[in-house]
């Protein structure tokens, strides 16, 4: 059985122990923190990036040149040396290369995504009168919708990450450490529980979240100006729920581990995975269907699909219970196999 008061005091102990190590405090709080800034000011703008195309010199190069440059969206490099082009286009300083003549010749590589939609653009300024010349066929009305733009989907997905790696390295690292220097052989004749012990580290996440999220969601709403619709309730539901599952999965990789280089050896199996796959950077749905079950089944998954939905679309606790069951799942599992597989050298 739990025992409250112990599992308290050795919640406090690891919270001044974690002060002391300055090191630790960097790369659990301030890093996570630290890349939220960097990648929401990199991408704080959405607007569309021009395409840097180059001409090959020749005949009909000005001319060339002439009828680009007066095309939007284009950003025109002339070449006099034509092995310094292609060095250039081969190396992605370039997206097409154009080569003037009758027709013209556009040099690229087809599987490159920039290079497709140069090609278009370079396409529609020779194809179509200049811009001044041009008749209105259709009007465009451009969505400018707090909640649309990169940086808004990008903040939720950095605000679950941070949860989930926080609650793998604070406590992963907590344990492992304390396994090689031999301090869990000498917790082993004491009268500690193995339940307290593992609880405290539980607590002493907890102690942290409040923080985390308070800073990291006044970044995204303030300066980012990312929306927050839902409710407020909802929003710190699954923070709770998320927080205390990815610190049994943080207990889980850790459980046996013997030494700090295998401690990060687990982390990172468990950490890369939901990098590239749970929708942090990118849609998970830009995937194969055949992979994408597998990705919704990641535990970091439904956290960023249940942050997007209380933050963009203003949803309830009600709309995030299929998410919050996900998360639940994996935190019930994470714990029980923990408790069963955890051993004290």
């Amino acid at each position: 059985m739990l025992r409250i008061e112990e599992t308290l005091a050795l919640a406090r102990v690891r919270t001044l122990l974690i002060f002391r190590q300055t090191e630790i405090v960097f790369w659990v709080f301030a890093f996570p923190i630290l890349l939220a800034v960097v990648l929401g000011f990199a991408f704080r703008e959405a607007g569309p990036v021009p395409s840097p195309v180059g001409i090959l010199p020749g005949a009909g190069a000005d001319a060339m040149a002439a009828r680009l440059s007066a095309e939007d969206g284009l950003d025109l490099r002339r070449f006099d040396d034509r092995e310094a082009a292609r060095v250039a286009l081969r190396g992605g300083a370039i997206d097409v290369l154009v080569e003037a003549g009758e027709p013209p010749v556009l040099h690229l590589h087809p599987g490159r995504q920039e290079a497709e939609t140069a090609r278009l653009r370079v396409l529609r300024a020779l194809e179509l009168p200049p811009p001044s010349e041009r008749v209105e066929r259709a009007r465009v009305a451009e969505v400018e919708d707090a909640g649309s733009r990169y940086i808004d989907f990008l903040i939720p997905g950095l605000l679950g990450l941070n949860l989930y790696g926080t609650g793998l390295w604070s406590i992963g690292f907590g344990v492992a450490d304390a396994r090689q220097k031999k301090l869990l052989r000498r917790y082993l004749v004491t009268p500690m529980r193995r339940s307290s012990y593992l609880a405290s580290y539980l607590v002493f996440r907890l102690l942290f979240l409040a923080l985390e999220l308070v800073l990291l969601t006044s970044f995204g709403v303030w300066v980012m100006g990312v929306p927050l619709r839902g409710s407020l309730v909802a929003f710190g539901v699954l923070a709770l729920v998320g927080a205390v599952s990815f610190a049994g999965i943080g207990l889980l990789t850790v459980c046996r581990v013997k030494t700090i280089e295998g401690a990060s050896g687990m982390i990172n199996v468990a950490t890369i995975p939901v990098w590239l796959g749970s929708g942090v950077f990118f849609s998970y749905e830009r995937f194969p269907e055949a992979v994408q079950p597998l990705l919704v089944a990641l535990p970091l998954t439904p956290m960023n699909d249940a942050l997007r939905a209380i933050m963009l679309d203003g949803s309830g606790l009600a709309g995030i219970l299929p998410d919050l069951g996900i998360i639940v799942a994996w935190g019930i599992a994470s714990f029980t196999l923990a408790l069963r597989l955890f051993r004290w050298e």
